[in-house]
C-alpha cells in the first residue's frame, strides 16, 4: 500500500483544480457575451436535454397507461397529489416533506379539486428565516406543474389557494372505463393478512345491544378489506373460560345429574347463569365445589370438558341467530383457544426480566403508560391482560398478520394501548411495519340520550332489538302497500332487508367513536341519510334501468363507441362524484371510520335525484328510436352503488 497522506494530497489537489475550473465555468456563464462555452459543457446540455425529453415521454407513457388501460377506478386526488407533489418538489426543493393538501372543492364555482399546500408551506419556509407570501407559493407551484392528463386549468385565490378544474374529456374516459369494467379495486403491491377482532360475546349469557356496534362495524371493515383483495381473518374472541364456568358446571351437575348420557333441556341459558350465580353468592358449599370444577375443568378431565362444551354449544346455537339476521360471517378462537400459549408467554417476558413480583401477583410495567399488566394472579391464575397478550402474540407469530384491529367499546382503549405496548416493548412488533389498532366506539343510547335499556332497567337483548325490527319494518311495508303488490316470499325478503338493512345503516352513518341514539323511527324514515331512503332511490334507479331495457352488451359497445357527455352542470356533478369513489375507500382506509362511506352515498343519491329531476335519464331519438347516450343509472348500477352492499 502507498502511503495514505501522499494519496489524500493528490486527490485534495486534484478537487482544487476541479473547483478552480467550475468556477471560472460559472463566471464564465455570468457573461456568455464574453466568452465561449466549453466543448464539455455543450455536450452536457445535449445529454440533459436527451433526458428530459425522454423522461417526459415516459411520464406520459406511464399517466396514460396509469389512466386509461389499467381496469381499476382512478384515485382523481391520488393523480392530482402526484401531479402537485412534483410542483411543490420542483418549486421549493429545499424543503424536506413539503405538506400536501388536494381536497374536492365544496363549491363548483371554484373548480372541481383545490390545493391547499402553500400557507403550510409559507409558515416552513418562515420557521427556516426565509418570508415568502403564500400566493407567491402557489403561483410558484402552478409554473412548475408538469404536463398532464387532468388539469385543465387552475386559479390561485385568496391568500394562497390553487383552483383546480378537470378535463371533461378525462373524467368521460374515466366514466367510459367504469362502464366496461365495473368498479375493480385499486391493485395490490402485496396481499396483505388483515385479523379482525370483533363481536366477542361472553358463553352463558346472551347477546345485548352492547354487542351490536361492534358487530356490525367489525364486520363492515372486513367487508371493505376483502373488496379491496386483503386476507381477511374474521375472529370471534369470545369469552368461554374463567371462573364462572365452574360455577355453571357445579349448577349443572346438581340440576341435571344425568347430564353425561342425557342432554340436559337448558333452552334459557341467561336463567340458568342467573341461578347459577345466586348460589354462587350465597352457598359456600357450593362456591367450594365450584371452584373444584375449575380446577378439574382446567386439567381437562373428560367429564368436565364434555359439560363445558354442552354449555358452550347452547350459547353458540344462540349466536348464531343473530349472525344469521345480520349476514355475519366470523370465526369463534375464544379465550379457551389461548390457555397454553398464555404459560408460554409470561414465561418469555420472565426470560427477558420484564415481569416484577407484587405480593404473589406479576406484573409487567411498560414505559410510560400509567397502568401495569397483571399476567399472573396472587392464585396462579392468569387474567384477561394475559389472554390478550397471548392473542397478539398468536396474531403476530402464527398467522403471520400485517394488520391486527380489535373493534370494542372505547373504554378499553387504555387496555389496549397497554396491551401494544408491551407488544412493542418485547419487540414482538414494529408499528412502522405492522398496523395494530384498536377501532373504538360509543355506547348505544336509548331516545331519553341515556344508556339503552328496556322498560324494567334491563339491558336490551340483541333477539328482541332484531325481532321488533322486522316487527316495525312489515308494518312499515304495509303501510307503503307493498303487500298488496309483492308476493308472500317477496315480502318477508323485503321485510329482512329493510329491518336489518335499517339497524345496520343507523350504526355506520354516525361516527363510530362517539355514542349514537337508537331510534327506529328515524332510521325506517325514508327522509335524511338512512337506509330507507338509499333502498328508495336505487329502486328508482333499477326501474329507470329497466325502462331503458338495455342488455350488458348494447352498454359495453356504446361505452366503447360513444363518449359520455357531460354538458350539463348536474351531469358533471354526478359523474365527478360517481368518481370519487376510490377516494373514500382510502380514506376509510387510513382512519377506519365507515361514515365516511354512508356520507358518500347519502350524497351520490342526492346528486342523482338532482340530476334525474334536470336531465333525460333515458333520451330516444325521436326520428330514429334509438338511444343515443348511455343512461347514467347503468353508471350507478355498475359503480360504488352497488359495491356499497359490502356495508351489508
Amino acid at each position: 500500500m502507498g502511503d495514505p497522506v501522499t494519496a489524500y494530497t493528490a486527490r485534495l489537489q486534484q478537487q482544487e483544480r476541479e473547483i478552480q475550473s467550475l468556477s471560472a465555468e460559472v463566471e464564465s456563464l455570468k457573461n456568455p457575451q464574453n466568452a465561449e462555452p466549453s466543448q464539455r459543457l455543450e455536450e452536457l446540455r445535449e445529454e440533459n436535454a436527451r433526458l428530459k425529453y425522454r423522461l417526459n415521454v415516459m411520464k406520459r407513457s406511464l399517466q396514460e397507461e396509469t389512466t386509461h388501460c389499467g381496469k381499476s377506478m382512478l384515485n382523481i386526488n391520488q393523480r392530482l397529489q402526484d401531479v402537485f407533489g412534483e410542483a411543490i418538489r420542483a418549486s421549493f426543493p429545499e424543503l424536506d416533506d413539503p405538506p400536501l393538501a388536494v381536497t374536492p372543492n365544496q363549491q363548483a364555482k371554484f373548480g372541481d379539486y383545490q390545493c391547499n399546500s402553500a400557507m403550510a408551506m409559507a409558515q416552513m419556509l418562515k420557521a427556516r428565516g426565509t418570508k415568502v407570501n403564500p400566493r407567491e407559493i402557489a403561483e410558484k407551484i402552478v409554473q412548475n406543474l408538469p404536463d398532464n392528463e387532468l388539469v385543465l386549468r387552475t386559479e390561485i385565490a385568496g391568500p394562497g389557494f390553487i383552483n383546480i378544474h378537470l378535463k371533461k374529456v378525462f373524467v368521460s374516459k374515466l366514466l367510459s372505463s367504469l362502464l366496461l369494467n365495473g368498479v375493480q379495486p385499486p391493485p395490490l403491491t402485496a396481499r396483505k393478512k388483515v385479523v379482525v377482532d370483533f363481536s366477542s360475546p361472553n358463553i352463558a349469557k346472551e347477546m345485548h345491544v352492547g354487542h351490536l356496534r361492534s358487530t356490525i362495524i367489525g364486520d363492515s371493515m372486513c367487508r371493505l378489506f376483502e373488496f379491496l383483495g386483503y386476507d381477511v381473518l374474521r375472529l370471534n374472541h369470545v369469552g368461554d373460560w374463567g371462573t364462572q364456568f365452574g360455577m355453571l358446571i357445579a349448577h349443572l351437575q346438581d340440576k341435571f345429574p344425568d347430564y353425561l348420557t342425557v342432554s340436559p333441556p337448558i333452552s334459557d341459558l341467561q336463567a340458568f347463569y342467573k341461578e347459577s350465580k345466586k348460589r354462587f353468592d350465597e352457598d359456600e358449599d357450593f362456591k367450594k365445589r365450584a371452584y373444584q370444577c375449575v380446577v378439574r375443568l382446567q386439567s381437562k378431565e373428560p367429564d368436565f370438558i364434555k359439560a363445558w362444551n354442552m354449555i358452550c354449544d347452547v350459547s353458540r346455537t344462540e349466536f348464531q341467530r343473530v349472525y344469521d339476521c345480520l349476514d355475519i360471517k366470523i370465526i369463534e378462537r375464544g379465550e379457551s383457544f389461548y390457555q397454553d400459549r398464555m404459560t408460554r408467554v409470561v414465561k418469555e417476558f420472565e426470560e427477558k426480566g420484564l415481569v416484577q413480583l407484587d405480593e404473589g401477583r406479576k406484573l409487567v410495567f411498560v414505559p410510560g403508560q400509567s397502568i401495569p399488566l397483571t399476567v399472573v394472579k396472587s392464585d396462579g391464575g392468569y387474567t384477561y391482560d394475559t389472554s390478550d397478550l397471548a392473542a397478539l402474540h398468536q396474531r403476530l407469530f402464527e398467522e403471520k398478520a400485517d394488520v391486527i384491529i380489535y373493534v370494542t367499546d372505547s373504554g378499553q382503549g387504555t387496555h389496549f394501548q397497554v396491551i401494544f405496548a408491551a407488544g412493542q416493548m418485547i419487540g414482538w412488533y414494529d408499528p412502522q411495519v405492522t398496523r395494530v389498532e384498536h377501532a373504538g366506539f360509543g355506547v348505544v343510547l336509548g331516545e331519553d340520550k341515556k344508556k339503552f335499556k328496556t322498560r324494567s332497567g334491563d339491558t336490551v337483548r340483541l333477539m328482541d332489538l332484531l325481532e321488533e325490527g322486522l316487527k316495525r319494518s312489515m308494518d312499515k311495508l304495509k303501510e307503503k302497500e307493498r303487500d298488496k303488490v309483492l308476493t308472500a316470499d317477496e315480502l318477508v325478503k323485503a321485510q329482512r332487508a329493510v329491518a336489518f338493512g335499517c339497524i345496520k345503516y343507523a350504526d355506520l352513518s354516525h361516527n363510530r367513536i362517539n355514542d349514537y341514539v337508537f331510534s327506529f323511527d328515524k332510521m325506517l324514515d325514508d327522509r335524511g341519510n338512512t337506509a330507507a331512503y338509499l333502498l328508495y332511490a336505487f329502486t328508482r334507479i333499477r326501474s329507470i334501468a329497466r325502462l331503458a331495457n338495455l342488455d350488458e352488451a348494447l352498454i359495453k359497445k356504446a361505452a366503447e363507441t360513444t363518449e359520455i357527455l357531460l354538458d350539463h352542470d348536474k351531469e358533471w356533478k354526478l359523474g365527478k362524484c360517481i368518481l370519487r369513489f376510490p377516494e373514500i375507500l382510502q380514506k376509510i382506509l387510513d382512519d377506519l371510520l365507515l361514515h365516511t362511506l354512508c356520507d358518500y352515498l347519502y350524497e351520490l343519491a342526492t346528486t342523482f335525484t338532482e340530476f334525474y329531476d334536470s336531465c333525460y335519464c333515458v333520451e330516444k331519438d325521436r326520428q330514429t328510436g334509438e338511444r343515443p347516450t348511455i343512461p347514467f343509472c347503468y353508471l350507478l348500477r355498475r359503480s360504488g352503488w352497488r359495491r356499497g352492499s359490502w356495508l351489508r
